[in-house]
């Protein structure tokens, strides 16, 4: 039988510090014999066609600026 994950309020702080102005992404929480042990976040940054028109170039312009810094 799964033992009962027991949470204080500083792992509820821990988890809400990493939820919170979080966009788009996940939080993943780890339990080993119900405790927490580890948090990972994976935080995603989503860009599309429409927001570099907004910034005056196409999406091909900004790839062009990115083989410039890379070689």
């Amino acid at each position: 039988m799964a033992k009962p994950v027991v949470l204080d309020q500083e792992w509820l702080d821990r988890i809400a510090s990493q939820v919170n102005g979080l966009e788009y992404g996940s939080v993943l929480i780890t339990i080993h014999d119900g405790r927490v042990v580890q948090i990972d976040r994976t935080e995603r940054k989503r860009f599309d066609a429409a927001s570099a028109r907004q910034q005056g170039q196409t999406p091909s312009q900004g790839s062009d600026k990115l083989k410039a810094l890379h070689g």
